[in-house]
């Protein structure tokens, strides 16, 4: 049994020695070629895992070959196998391919600020199976893949643009809240200078000229810079008299003679 099955034995170790080595250079070479694409640490490290797995497995069937084991009834076993596994794990493997498509065609990434199923938030996470929003209340939200792809998504990127509207008065002088409005935007730090805030008059409302202000800020600051604004407007307007005007019904009764 030695003389017969000895050699063929040292050569299957060999080749599996042989896979090992072959893999993990694949495998560097793999997770080089992935690091130029920007993916995810993550999901280049269990990508460079698979393939070195595959790469090990292609050997241990030559080994397998060359020990004289007959493969055919081994592979048509693994597929039916196979075939039971996928339809049980359906959901799970619909994320799988989902987070794939992601990766690769890549409609956002870490840090960016995404709108999708239904629920907003900064990225935090991205992996095969599922992605991970925060919020600014230090919540999270984790969205399986397969809820994404094929969805209407929103991508705001690394900032956000605030939406504020104030009234003031008709009898107002226009430019001049106009021009306060410039001035406090120059004055926060939060606010970004470019691109270029968009200030001007929204509409004419029933008791007040609506003056919409709308700066971009990073993501992180959101939430904090809404506030200030808000709060130096109100403040401002209030010490150059600048009226802000609430909604007003007059209503006249006309007396009727007997």
């Amino acid at each position: 049994m030695a003389v017969r099955f000895g050699p063929k034995l040292m050569v299957a170790m060999i080749t599996l020695v042989a896979g090992y080595l072959v893999g993990r250079w694949v495998g560097r070479a793999l997770d080089h070629l992935l690091a130029k694409l920007n993916l995810e640490p993550p999901v280049r490290s269990l990508l460079v895992r698979i393939t070195r797995l595959l790469v090990l497995g292609l050997f241990a069937i030559i080994a397998l070959q060359n020990l004289g084991i007959e493969l055919l009834p081994l592979v048509a076993g693994l597929g039916v196998a196979g075939a039971g596994i996928a339809l049980a794990m359906q959901g799970l493997l619909g994320n799988v391919f989902a987070g794939l498509t992601i990766i690769f065609t890549r409609p956002f990434r870490v840090g960016d600020y995404i709108s999708i199923a239904e629920e907003e938030g900064a990225v935090l996470e991205i992996t095969l199976f599922s992605t991970t929003l925060g919020h600014a209340d230090k919540s999270r939200v984790v969205i399986p893949n397969r809820k994404i792809v094929g969805e209407i998504l929103h991508n705001c990127g690394q900032i956000r643009q605030i939406d504020i509207e104030v009234g003031v008065a008709y009898a107002t002088d226009v430019n001049a809240a106009l021009g306060l409005v410039e001035e406090i935007l120059r004055a926060n730090p939060r606010v970004l200078q470019d691109p270029k805030p968009v200030i001007g008059v929204a509409r004419l409302a029933d008791s007040a000229v609506i003056i919409s202000v709308r700066p971009w800020v990073n993501v992180p600051d959101y939430v904090l810079a809404t506030n200030e604004l808000n709060k130096a407007i109100l403040e401002t307007f209030r010490a150059r008299d600048i009226a802000i005007p609430f909604p007003q019904l007059e209503v006249r009764m006309l007396g009727t003679s007997a």
